[in-house]
Parts: structure tokens; sequence; C-alpha cells
């Protein structure tokens, strides 16, 4: 049976980086030295490092995992940031990935016998140029038995942005009209499903690869991946409450028996509402998972 690749979203504008950053008074000298991944260290990068080394160093750090700023030690922060309601929103909170990971043991067997969670970080690590970090990768991977799940949920930080890319019935044929990818983003005019294909047929691949299956690789190649219009952000911070709250859903709504033909299921613009996530953030608020 052959197999042809999804309509992606089209007619999608990208959207440009943020501008200079003005509010930097909270980011001290010695905690830039140690921590460079969000705009605003690169604000600060902007004013204190040399222009040749500075578009280098830019380049870089566009690609780079999320901001984990509030993990560094560092001076408390400024009253007047703290008050601004908007930043103290529980859609503005850092999030605790391994929190949620214990948050979804509270599934019933059956649906946690079905799905996997996998690292949020592995798939940038995974693009290092350090052959040791990416084998470290498929090494974890191994652990997972993602060939004997129904669903494989990995979360994909990257331009300091979550995104949700899920595996369907990885092991099934995949001459099947089961298997396929699904790529979940908050915010699609980004074209990130577009940008980031290339880098995630590969890694599906490799994944191939190293788990020892021998599934010829066009098939491996060709496999569907659908970008359905699924609820989107407000505003820039909140792509990870919505990956969290993707698989959420996803893991409640999913079908037991999954099949391209009915695409695109419950996944639509109207899947859920923005209340529905704020009382998500509430619950998750309430367990730690957000801080």
């Amino acid at each position: 049976m052959s197999r042809r690749r999804s309509n992606r979203v089209t007619n999608s504008k990208f959207v440009t980086s943020p501008g200079r950053v003005t509010i930097i008074d909270d980011c001290e000298e010695d905690e830039y030295l140690h921590h460079r991944s969000c705009w605003k260290h690169i604000a600060v990068l902007n004013k204190r490092v040399s222009k040749p080394k500075r578009a280098k160093e830019l380049e870089i750090l566009k690609l780079t995992a999320p901001c984990f700023y509030d993990e560094c030690t560092r001076r408390g922060r400024s009253k007047r940031r703290i008050k601004c309601k908007y930043l103290a929103s529980k859609l503005r909170k850092k999030l605790n990935s391994k929190a949620f990971v214990a948050y979804l043991e509270s599934f019933s067997d059956e649906k946690k016998n079905s799905f996997v969670y996998l690292d949020c970080l592995w798939f940038s690590m995974y693009k290092s140029e350090n052959q040791n970090i990416r084998s470290s990768v498929f090494d974890s991977i191994k652990t997972k038995q993602i060939f004997s799940k129904k669903y494989v949920f990995l979360p994909i930080v990257y331009w300091s942005h979550w995104t949700l890319l899920i595996f369907c019935n990885f092991g099934e044929d995949l001459d099947s009209d089961n298997t396929c990818m699904l790529f979940l983003d908050s915010l699609q005019t980004t074209d990130s499903s577009q940008r980031l294909e290339p880098d995630i047929r590969k890694f599906v691949l490799d994944m191939y690869r190293t788990e020892g299956r021998t599934e010829d690789q066009r098939l491996v190649d060709e496999i569907p991946l659908h970008v359905p219009v699924v609820p989107q952000q407000t505003n820039d911070v909140e792509c990870g409450s919505f990956v969290l709250y993707y698989i959420q859903r996803f893991i409640e709504d999913a079908p037991e028996k999954f099949s391209v033909d009915d695409m695109p299921y419950f996944m639509k613009e109207d899947w859920f509402s923005h209340k529905d996530l704020e009382e998500f953030c509430d619950k998750l608020d309430s367990l730690g998972t957000i801080h």
C-alpha cells in the first residue's frame, strides 16, 4: 500500500524573534555566565559581547533548550516585577516535568499500559553534534519499550518553544493505516512542524535502527505526519502548559483503536477552552507540578 505524507498547515507566517529586551534588572553578571538560554539573557549578551562573537552566539542561543532561569541561584526578583499580575499568572510559572510524570501515574493501569512519556530534552539532545550525547538519548529510549505502546509522547523544546510529537501504533505494520505521527503545536503560525520535520524523520529512522528494527527505510520515511488544528495559546509563555494539557486530554480522549481514516478525531480548534486549561494548571499547581 502506498503512502503519502499528510497535508501541512498552509498559509502560515514565521514569527519573528522578540525585539531587544529592556527589562533585565534581575539578570546579574554571575548568573549570565552560567545561563544563556532565554531572550532576556540574549539581550544581556547583546550588550556585553563584541559584535562578531555576538552574531555567532545568537545563532546558537536561538536553538537552545527552554529557559531554566528560575533554577539559578540569584538575588530576589524586584517587587515591581512580582506585583505584575500577568507575570504572576499560573500559566507563566515554570513547569516541573518530573512532577508531571508522577502525575501521569494517577491514570488507570489500562491507560498507563497504552502510552509512554519521553523526556522533553531528548530531541534537542539528539540534535547535538556530540555523538556521546546522541547515543545517550537512544540508550534511554531503549528502556521505554516504545514499540509495545499504542502512543508515545515526545514533548519537543526547541527555539524556546514547546510542541508535542505523538507516535501512534509504531509497533504495527507500517503498511497499515494506523501508524502515524501527530504534531500538536499551540503556536502554529511559527510553522514549527515544517521546519522540524526533516529532523523528526531522521530521529524516527535512527530510533528504528537503534531498536534493531528491520522495517524498510522508505516506509519509515513515509510515516504520515499529521498537524491537526488544536487550541492555540494567547501569549508567549503558555506553550508548556498547553503541551501538558494536550497529553492529559489525549490520554483521556484517545480511541481504543486509532485509525488515520478517522482523523482528526477530537483534535480540533474547540477541543477545550482556555478556562479548561486554567483549571488544569490550578490542579497541577496544587500538586507542585508548576512553581
